[in-house]
């Protein structure tokens, strides 16, 4: 996407009159094309088999309650919108035709690529395998900070996308002897059928199904969707209702319910903070966070603390300082949090997987690479404590249990 930044944007504008304003210059310029997402496409056997997609990939969507005058309510996720006919609700990837509601996005990939799992980050999922990682366009929330807007603040007309069904995804995954197959990027939420139907049909064929989310989705549908995944990472965004209600557009309280129905549900998770200067990384407010993950998800759930650079619409704030991940690493372990880690700083010793036993070493990371693990079938090499996470396929597909931590925060 040379040569289009956010300096050009007006950050006075609404999200509408944002995109309408900046999407047609960048399609004139030739610039959006399937690794808007940052990505690189996927070469050779990793070249996506589908056709390209001229307008829009119609599915029938889930979770939709008629009312009266053809509206629909999509009850996906917490905007609970209401959506008059041939309108849109505000992700703009879901649609009402005559009564029935429609996602436009079903299988509709305009991002894939081979990436190492730590890269997700998921610390605690396989470590040194690779997820075959595809988005569509589209999102339920609006963060000022988001890395991939081009495409999850876009609609899927204004996105080049390929359209792959759930089987070639998973033929494609396991040629590419991925053992997972990752929903990112964007929102998966809002492809959420393409998602269902696609880990779904992995699960059967021995690939297993991680969703990068936002968390923002109601209970029912986030319960369906923990029985065919083998793990989540979810983005909190903060601890208060104001960053979320100003800086991301949404509401904190659904995404702690989402949290405590992962959890009760056994899927493996692990959180992702991003700390923004001035607005989200106060000690208190990380205090009073990994408080609430110890008493509400127990004291195994990894958290990352990662480090913001300026993006999108948020860019007269410097890069995190060191120290403040840091320092809310310490917060985090003080708390009670097993497993804290400093992301987005390549090298440093908050990367690396410690026993909360003994304190041995036991996977040592430089950025996305392993350098060495010393887990012994799900335990630590030293004390042989059991660390909590999924080590082997078999346990992200349920065939075998998996290790559970005797301490306590």
């Amino acid at each position: 996407m040379q040569g289009f930044t956010t300096d050009d944007c007006d950050t006075g504008f609404s999200r509408r009159e944002f995109l309408g304003q900046t999407v047609c210059a960048a399609c004139a310029a030739g610039l959006l094309d399937r690794s808007a997402a940052g990505q690189q496409d996927v070469a050779g056997d990793a070249a996506l088999p589908g056709p390209k997609i001229e307008g829009v990939a119609r599915h029938e969507a889930m979770y939709a309650e008629p009312l009266a005058d053809k509206k629909v309510r999509c009850v996906l996720c917490p905007r609970r919108c209401e959506v008059a006919n041939v309108e849109r609700g505000y992700c703009g990837v879901r649609e009402n035709q005559d009564g029935r509601y429609q996602t436009l996005v079903y299988g509709a990939l305009c991002s894939a690529n081979v990436d190492p799992i730590e890269k997700k980050p998921l610390f605690h999922y396989l470590p040194g395998t690779t997820a075959f990682s595809v988005a569509t366009a589209g999102c339920n929330i609006e963060c000022k900070f988001c890395q991939n807007w081009r495409i999850s603040q876009f609609r899927p007309e204004q996105v080049p996308s390929t359209k792959v069904s759930p089987a070639q995804l998973v033929k494609v995954c396991r040629r590419q002897r991925s053992p997972t197959i990752a929903y990112t990027y964007s929102e998966p939420v809002v492809f959420y059928e393409y998602m269902y139907d696609s880990a779904q049909l992995a699960r059967q064929a021995g690939v297993g199904s991680v969703a990068i989310t936002n968390g923002y989705i109601l209970p029912e549908p986030l319960r369906a969707l923990c029985k065919v995944l083998t793990g989540i990472k979810v983005d909190l965004k903060a601890f208060t209702e104001k960053f979320y209600a100003e800086t991301c557009s949404g509401h904190l309280a659904p995404v702690l319910t989402s949290l405590e129905e992962i959890r009760a549900a056994g899927l493996w998770l692990e959180l992702v903070v991003l700390l923004v200067p001035t607005l989200n990384d106060s000690a208190e407010e990380i205090r009073q966070m990994s408080k609430w993950v110890v008493r509400q998800l127990g004291p195994d759930v990894p958290m990352h603390f990662t480090r913001f650079h300026s993006m999108y619409r948020i860019t007269n704030l410097p890069s995190t300082p060191v120290a403040t991940l840091e320092r809310a690493r310490k917060i985090a372990m003080e708390c009670g949090v097993h497993y804290a880690y400093c992301g987005n700083v390549r090298g440093h010793p908050g990367e690396n997987t410690y026993c909360p036993s003994c304190g041995e070493v036991l996977i040592q990371r430089m950025g996305y690479h392993i350098l060495a693990n010393r887990l012994q079938d799900g335990r630590c090499g030293k004390c042989q404590a059991p660390i909590p996470g999924v080590w082997s396929q078999d346990q992200a597909l349920g065939r075998t249990p998996a290790p559970t931590s005797q301490a306590t925060g």
